[in-house]
């Protein structure tokens, strides 16, 4: 197929996290230019307001079930995607949050789109992140902060700096090797703590947090000894904080080689 003859294309867009409130105009451009829209989001109500946008709206959500691999999810969202993008359609895949920010499916749709020639990009939103520096208060750059998927920070080793915060998402779906989407119980959290408590000690205040996702939700901020999260209610979206358990140590060696330059 020659470039003149390629016409479709796709748009992988952020909604935000607070329903209706975190909308771009360039994204409300993007959903109601499309011919076609898909909806990645576990709320329906998102799905209900993004039908009032567009006439021809598609879940993806329906791909998600029980005992079933989110990367097998993840690979028919991306096929059903590009089958229209391939048909020739202008597409708008709608995600939950920012579309680049801990998702896999959307990086993928994008790269293979433009492998195959299609105009393929990304729009960013609001993501939980951004949601949790506001609530929370926290300005990554005062300590610095480390940020990991639960699951990942557990099968990589990593070098802990207990100086910063350290974040881990998706803490309810911690050390699940099926990658599913049931959240994962005591044990699991116990090889976690195991390794936390390398850094912290069990009292260490720690906060769980979920964003609020409308106007009249609750945002969740538990501040809890590290030791409960073992029997913390948790749901597969939340986030653990850990906020720093030491001072920073100032490297004077270095101080002193940028005192000479500017001397």
């Amino acid at each position: 197929m020659s470039p003149s003859e390629i016409t479709g294309s796709l748009s992988c867009v952020g909604i935000g996290i607070s329903l209706g409130g975190h909308i771009t105009p360039v994204v409300q451009e993007h959903i109601k230019s499309s011919d076609v829209c898909f909806v990645a989001a576990s709320d329906a109500l998102v799905e209900l307001w993004v039908n009032e946008m567009h006439q021809d709206v598609r879940s993806l959500q329906d791909y998600y079930s029980d005992n079933k691999s989110r990367k097998q999810t993840y690979r028919e969202m991306i096929q059903v995607v590009l089958n229209e993008v391939r048909a020739g359609k202008k597409v708008c895949a709608i995600f939950y949050g920012h579309p680049g920010v801990f998702a896999y499916a959307p990086h993928k749709m994008i790269s293979i789109a433009r492998l195959e020639g299609f105009k393929a990009i990304m729009e960013p939103g609001i993501s939980a992140e951004d949601c949790l520096v506001a609530d929370l208060g926290i300005d990554p750059g005062k300590y610095g902060c480390q940020q990991y998927e639960a699951s990942q920070f557990l099968m990589y080793k990593r070098i802990i700096d207990s100086s910063a915060y350290l974040i881990l998402w998706q803490i309810g779906l911690v050390g699940d090797l099926s990658y599913g989407i049931q959240v994962t119980g005591a044990a699991h959290r116990e090889i976690l703590l195991s390794l936390l408590y390398d850094n912290y000690t069990s009292e260490h205040e720690v906060i769980l947090y979920e964003a609020a996702t409308n106007s009249i939700s609750a945002t969740r901020m538990d501040y809890i000894p590290l030791k409960n999260l073992l029997c913390a209610e948790l749901k597969d979206y939340t986030t653990l904080v850990i906020p720093p358990a030491r001072p920073l140590i100032r490297n004077n060696e270095m101080i002193k080689k940028l005192s000479m330059i500017d001397n």
